[in-house]
């Protein structure tokens, strides 16, 4: 018996140093790999070669780069990083060895303002004479619209382009709380402010049935106006196509309406592209991906390609700050995992670095969040103002910077937006559940309650009882004074009359091209614009660019992913639900949500 134990302690502690030792040779494997991964050298392009954009999937405004998360088959799938493809696109546009640009088009999920921005990089590429060609079994609209802007266009004889028009459908849950025993009060300033409309209606008020009619009007001219100057396509043409589902039409009548260039399937591109190129039948065509071409240093500076790029070599460096989703004080909870948004302390230690750095000359805030947390943006808009005593901040919109958004934005030296960016919606609400129903009526659960004073309960309200008359006045005075604040924010920021602003504002969103127009913004552009204003501001000639927040170490990078959070399910959630994330996860984040909102309304706009 004892040898027994001897052996089989000895066995059970082999295994244990035997796995030890694994796990430990893995760990060094994978900080290695990170190490490597993340000090790559910079890429040689051979002469003659064609970048390829894959536009599909789901575009934010900047990718999350996890080596182990990727090496591991845990990272974000069909996820790119607006940033990368600008950036690779202005860098080919300098590199002397790149000859066309060659966009896979498929199904795309980005707002107008990241595609015009891509669209725009596309239109700078052209401008240096080389060829740009796009071609897709299908074409969503937004996939159309970027691709509108090459010199071929080219559809599978059984493809299709969904050109159709905008509409906005918001999603209503009062019947759905209803059916659950919950009902909101809403307390709200502002004419506009349609937020708390999915919770108290049924469809769309009267004023925003008005705002929204005016806002996707705005953005559909901007992308057939695009369109038309693309394809030499007259825009009543282009309406007129878009009544006749011509989503629906075949490849002749197509090419006919001159939507398309040519029609040809997937084997047929390769010898296409040969002959434009002019190269011979048994030549190679060769390729380089976005992030290929992001690593290669280009040698020469063309003014308008490299705003955006910078020169790496320069001490003088301009900050560009990275922040999307909504505003939270803390983390917020997604509907597995997590997602993070604006955390309103983050950032503003994130902003505190970039003050105190000597190197960093300006600052700009690179935004696309529909808003959150009024005091959580109170915070922040702080921050920024404090950083602007010590060196420029510009705003560079994105597909949304409204409400909170705009909150933290107003006091920057200077506001860049997307004619099609979404902003302005300056209001506040407050929605506090009455879980009366569903406790007493639903639950059978009954409540009484002992005081010392008048209000003692009031945190407790909504369980037990609806708010009082006092309660609710109390609350309408407070969410009255939050509204007073933004708008002396904006009206400090912009240098404008609080009248002035109070007459732009109760809640009512805003084109980027409307915006200007009232003076919430004054210029219309994207990141590169947004970059050399910041240039100007801080009068620097030659600058580099750092990205902040500073991308994960491979030592942070191995730590999340052993922690969970590589899984991403939330993120597999994301994919899975599409448009339709947003609002589910909203009924899930409602109890965490602070009680004074500076968000506008989501919508799915197609």
């Amino acid at each position: 018996m004892r040898e027994f134990l001897k052996y089989t302690l000895a066995t059970v502690t082999g295994i244990v140093l035997t796995g030890s030792i694994m796990m430990l040779v893995g760990i060094i494997v994978l900080i290695g790999i990170a190490a490597s991964s993340a000090s790559k050298p910079a890429v040689t392009v051979k002469d003659g070669s064609v970048l390829v954009v894959k536009l599909s999937g789901q575009i934010v405004e900047r990718a999350e780069d996890n080596s182990v998360a990727e090496l591991l088959g845990y990272a974000e799938a069909d996820q790119q990083g607006l940033d990368e493809i600008v950036a690779a696109i202005d860098k080919a546009a300098l590199c002397p060895e790149v000859k066309g640009l060659y966009i896979e088009a498929g199904v795309v999920d980005a707002d107008y303002a990241s595609l015009q921005e891509i669209r725009k990089a596309v239109e700078r590429f052209k401008g240096g004479r080389k060829l740009v060609v796009a071609y897709g079994d299908e074409y969503t609209q937004g996939a159309y619209y970027v691709c509108s802007a090459a010199d071929e266009v080219w559809i599978n004889p059984q493809g299709m382009i969904d050109l159709h028009g905008l509409a906005a459908q918001p999603v209503y849950m009062k019947d759905l709380l209803a059916k659950v025993g919950v009902k909101m009060t809403v307390v709200k300033v502002g004419k506009y402010k349609s937020a708390t409309e999915q919770y108290t209606e049924t469809q769309m008020s009267d004023a925003n049935r008005e705002q929204v009619t005016r806002y996707i009007g705005n953005l559909w001219n901007v992308v057939k106006g695009d369109i038309s100057k693309g394809r030499g396509i007259a825009t009543p043409t282009i309406d007129a196509l878009a009544d006749s589902m011509v989503t629906l039409a075949d490849g002749k009548t197509l090419a006919a309406s001159k939507l398309v260039t040519r029609t040809m399937y997937a084997d047929e591109v390769k010898g296409a592209m040969k002959k434009l190129l002019g190269l011979e039948n048994d030549d190679k065509v060769e390729q380089v991906s976005c992030k290929e071409m992001c690593s290669y240093e280009p040698t020469s500076n063309g003014k308008e390609a490299s705003a955006y790029l910078g020169k790496s070599t320069s001490t003088d460096k301009i900050a560009v700050y990275y922040c999307e989703g909504s505003i939270v004080q803390t983390p917020a909870a997604g509907l597995l995992m997590g997602d993070a948004g604006i955390v309103s302390k983050t950032m503003i230690k994130d902003l505190d670095a970039l003050a105190n750095d000597d190197n960093i000359k300006a600052v700009v805030i690179r935004i696309n969040s529909g808003g959150g947390d009024a005091f959580a943006s109170e915070d922040i808009w702080h921050a920024v103002m404090e950083l602007k005593q010590k060196k420029p901040v510009v705003i560079s919109m994105g597909g949304k910077a409204a409400s909170g958004a705009y909150y933290l934005s107003c006091g920057a030296s200077w506001i860049v937006a997307q004619p099609t960016t979404l902003t302005g919606s300056i209001g506040i609400f407050g929605v506090f559940p009455d879980m009366g129903g569903l406790m007493q009526e639903k639950l059978g659960l009954h409540y009484d309650v002992v005081k010392t004073n008048a209000h003692a309960d009031f945190d407790m309200a909504q369980r037990a009882r609806p708010f009082n008359a006092d309660e609710q006045r109390m609350l309408e005075r407070y969410i009255t004074r939050g509204y007073e604040l933004f708008c002396k924010r904006v009206a400090d920021g912009r240098r404008l009359p609080v009248d002035s602003v109070k007459a732009i504002a109760q809640g009512r969103v805003w084109t980027g091209g409307d915006a200007l127009k009232v003076k919430l913004v004054d210029e219309l552009g994207g990141i590169p614009e947004a970059i050399r204003k910041a240039a100007a501001l801080a009068k620097v000639s030659e600058y580099a660019l750092a990205s902040y927040p500073a991308p994960l170490s491979w030592a942070e990078q191995l730590l999340e992913t052993a922690s969970g959070k590589g899984n991403n399910l939330d993120e597999q959630m994301k994919a899975a639900l599409g448009s339709w994330y947003e609002p589910v996860s909203a009924v899930r984040a409602i109890e965490k949500q602070g009680p004074v909102q500076a968000r506008c309304q989501w919508m799915v706009l197609r």
